[in-house]
């Protein structure tokens, strides 16, 4: 490898994100519980946030759209207007958690900081994804950041484009096989997966992947022995 960029995903491999949307599962699923089960309401959510992908994209506030839209055909229309309210305060408690780095994060930037031009590649909301990056305090190590709506091959490539180099110049690491690790090994760059211990249904990739430019790492520090 002899990269010109290497790019970091953001939720779930720098900083921790897919647990918090775990506890507010669990807060809809008790709110909800005299209607269905749940694995029964577990389901129910899921087929909305797909359903809704294309007119919401990712991120807290869609997620909370499709907690209400939920909650509404689950109780056919009869939930109140006090748990409706519940469940905006829990999209509301999401969008103000604290953003915790994930272990090592920030020492594996700081090693590549200035070696490499280092590159922030994620998806979601762009109003929440900036205020985790602020609080963060990771910008700093960042010559670009691109936050889009959608992690797949046209999205990299266009990506590419923006930073003037080829794919084989440009590396991947993220927690999402994939939205991290197939598009980007599909265009010719080379990928780092690096597993977070809470997956989103919707990421879940069921097939082995064999590819002589993909990596895959037990933790993020294991990164700087392919990069010193």
């Amino acid at each position: 490898m002899n990269p010109k960029i290497i790019a970091f995903d953001a939720d779930d491999t720098l900083w921790h994100n897919e647990s918090y949307f775990r506890e507010t599962e669990k807060k809809f699923y008790a709110l909800l519980e005299g209607y269905l089960p749940e694995h029964s309401l577990s389901k129910e959510l899921f087929r909305i946030e797909m359903q809704n992908l294309e007119l919401y994209g990712y991120g807290i506030k869609a997620f909370t759209l499709s907690m209400i839209e939920s909650a509404m055909q689950i109780s056919n229309n009869t939930i109140s207007l006090e748990d409706i309210q519940k469940i905006i305060s829990y999209g509301k408690e999401l969008l103000q958690m604290p953003v915790e780095l994930i272990d090592d994060a920030e020492s594996v930037l700081k090693v590549l900081y200035g070696k490499y031009r280092l590159v922030l590649a994620t998806k979601g909301d762009l109003l929440d994804q900036h205020r985790k990056l602020t609080k963060s305090g990771l910008g700093k190590y960042f010559h670009h950041i691109e936050i889009m709506s959608e992690k797949k091959e046209e999205n990299y490539e266009h990506l590419l484009k923006r930073l003037d180099i080829a794919a084989e110049e440009f590396v991947m690491i993220g927690n999402s096989l994939k939205s991290d690790v197939l598009p980007v090994l599909e265009m010719g760059g080379t990928a780092f997966h690096v597993p977070y211990h809470v997956t989103w249904a919707h990421e879940h990739v069921d097939r082995k992947i064999e590819h002589n430019n993909f990596h895959s790492l037990e933790k993020i520090t294991d990164l700087l022995v392919h990069f010193s």
